[in-house]
């Protein structure tokens, strides 16, 4: 398959390096999914903003990653598994609730697992939910808001899922102690 190059600062092209750069000074180094993106400079572009706009939602932390690590699984991406295991991780997500996502299972906090199961089927059904779904999620407090913000962290995760499987994106030192592997059938 073709090959893709992971750039560095001096590589990438112009668009990209202001970008590259904001990512070095934010992390302390420049993750591969980035260095793959900076090819596509309006990819770049596109993720961070859409990733900055996710965090603005009126989802708490602990809510968004299980948003984007249902997805990642659900996607198949290792690459994103472990870093958002390791993201979570530093934005205090509990480690049961972390396991229960990197393995299929369930949440044991109805209310989260209750998101989670949305996000699932939101995937899943390509947006496609019945009202069942809806009428679950807004059983335990979330709301219409809630469902629509559902759809930005799904976007966020196709655009970075896609983006690992073409260029099978090697996985960061800073990420590698939390690495995952799929499951050989998906549940």
């Amino acid at each position: 398959m073709t090959g893709f190059n992971l750039h560095t600062l001096e590589t990438a092209p112009i668009k990209s390096r202001p970008l590259l750069e904001g990512a070095k000074k934010a992390y302390g180094f420049i993750p591969n999914l980035y260095a793959g993106q900076a090819e596509a400079p309006s990819l770049l572009e596109g993720y961070l903003s859409l990733a900055t706009t996710f965090d603005k939602t009126a989802l708490t932390p602990t809510e968004r990653q299980i948003i984007l690590i249902a997805n990642n699984r659900l996607n198949r991406c290792t690459y994103c598994v472990a870093a958002h295991t390791t993201i979570a991780k530093g934005a205090g997500v509990a480690n049961e609730v972390l396991e229960a996502l990197r393995n299929g299972q369930k949440i044991a906090d109805p209310k989260l697992e209750a998101l989670h199961q949305f996000a699932v089927r939101i995937n899943q059904a390509r947006g496609w939910v019945d009202q069942k779904d809806l009428d679950a999620l807004f059983a335990v407090g979330y709301t219409k808001q809630t469902a629509l913000e559902v759809i930005v962290g799904t976007a966020l995760k196709v655009m970075s899922t896609y983006t690992n499987h073409l260029l099978d994106t090697p996985l960061d030192e800073a990420f590698k102690s939390d690495a995952w592997t799929a499951p050989v059938t998906q549940a």
